[in-house]
């Protein structure tokens, strides 16, 4: 990561998201000097925390979307160690549980990799030659190295697949790993997931839910670290240019060796168009643009509602959803950070107004849940994440020497997840 001759590089890092933030720590301890700049006043991004009311007047922390980490996520949990977090007590650690209401689903015991999935399918409520059908399918995408044809859908790779298999289980995975519907989800993608999650990693299929709020969990932590050991992290100072000198880059005109840009694609995009209208050579610069701003995007909703004896048989359960229930999962935030009667709603790749989410979740919490629940907070991520189908085309992380950009959308294996911000950042730090 240094320069010949052993001098370290002064490297600015565009975005204090996970992403950014990632690769600040990661560059830092590589011995660079590193500058974060931030747009907003706190850090973290799509992933932070926001100050809520509950209807009793108590003052709580929520989440701007409530996220779910898995054990496969080592990249994440070995950097908030790094900056003073103990996943141990940060996180509950569950082994994978799909389970909906009335008790249906999928739920792995604890048993070393695959062990825990052949005990988890054969204890399941599924017809026997569903459960048969999965694990050969499974043995198969085995044998295949996870690996597919990139024009397939989960839902085309999964066709063999029965129903209650597919609604209580690819469904769910899909729809919580891609953000994206399984019709519309890239297989090749879903089946790296699966591999890692489900075959590959000692506890990798466990879920890792959050104990306390997302920025308690990561950005704040890595803030603190990062100018405990000198670098600088720059809040509410968004960046207008970026610029080309020689060698060398200017940020707003501050000169530095190397810049990251982990901000939203559609701020990069900004930034190396600007760039690309200065360079006599702008071609390649034009081309990241154009990959940049052709990805799409799915919204995702969460719904904060309470009553005062809200209370879940376990801390995340499934729900059945469709166009009218539109809710994928639930989790009991007593159970989690100690907010009694706390419950919140996921509604990934979500449709629709606010207004029209908020009394559709409700209604689905009375019916699936026999609660009645008071509105808290409902916030919709308009651009969650982009849409991860069959094909896409994602831009590369290297825009031009020494500039790179870093953020979930970025080409790799993993889709848009917290795992993926983090990859793509920690691996654009070892490039340069």
């Amino acid at each position: 990561m240094e320069r010949p001759g052993g001098a370290r590089m002064k490297v600015a890092v565009i975005g204090a998201g996970w992403a950014g933030l990632a690769a600040a720590v990661e560059a830092t301890r590589g011995g660079h000097e590193v500058a974060v700049f931030e747009t907003a006043r706190t850090p973290g991004g799509r992933a932070r925390a926001v100050p809520a009311q509950l209807p009793d007047g108590r003052a709580v922390m929520l989440d701007n979307g409530q996220h779910i980490l898995i054990g496969a996520y080592t990249e994440t949990l070995r950097l908030m160690r790094t900056v003073g977090v103990a996943p141990e007590t940060a996180l509950l650690r569950l082994p994978l549980t799909l389970r909906f209401p009335d008790g249906a689903g999928l739920a792995l015991p604890r048993l070393p990799v695959p062990l825990d999935v052949l005990a988890g399918v054969a204890r399941a409520r599924w017809p026997l030659g569903e459960r048969l059908g999965l694990l050969r399918a499974a043995l198969g995408w085995k044998l295949a190295h996870f690996e597919c044809a990139p024009s397939l859908s989960v839902a085309q790779l999964c066709q063999a697949l029965g129903p209650q298999v597919m609604r209580e289980l690819i469904e769910p995975l899909c729809v919580s790993a891609l953000n994206t519907p399984a019709e519309r989800a890239s297989a090749q993608v879903f089946l790296r997931v699966l591999r890692d999650a489900l075959f590959s990693v000692a506890g990798g299929s466990h879920l890792l839910l959050p104990r306390r709020d997302l920025s308690a969990l990561f950005p704040a932590a890595a803030s603190g670290w990062l100018q405990q050991q000198g670098a600088e992290v720059r809040s509410g100072q968004r960046i207008m240019q970026v610029r080309a000198r020689g060698s060398r880059w200017e940020v707003d005109g501050q000169p530095f060796d190397a810049v990251l840009l982990a901000t939203s694609s559609g701020e990069a995009a900004r930034l190396v168009r600007d760039l690309a209208a200065c360079q006599p050579q702008a071609t390649p610069l034009v081309d990241w643009v154009v990959q940049a701003e052709s990805l799409h995007f799915e919204a995702i909703t969460t719904l904060y509602a309470w009553a005062p004896d809200a209370r879940l048989p376990a801390p995340l359960l499934a729900l059945r959803h469709d166009e009218r229930q539109p809710a994928q999962f639930v989790f009991d935030r007593g159970q989690l950070d100690g907010t009694a009667g706390l419950l919140a709603f996921v509604v990934s790749a979500s449709h629709g107004d606010r207004n029209t989410l908020q009394a559709q979740v409700l209604a689905q919490a009375r019916s699936q849940l026999g609660l009645t629940l008071q509105p808290v907070q409902t916030v919709v991520e308009k651009r969650a994440t982009f849409a991860c189908t069959p094909g896409l085309r994602r831009p590369p992380p290297v825009i031009a020497p020494g500039l790179l950009a870093c953020g979930d959308y970025v080409d790799g294996p993993y889709p848009a997840t917290l795992e993926g911000a983090v990859r793509c950042a920690v691996a654009a730090v070892r490039t340069l």
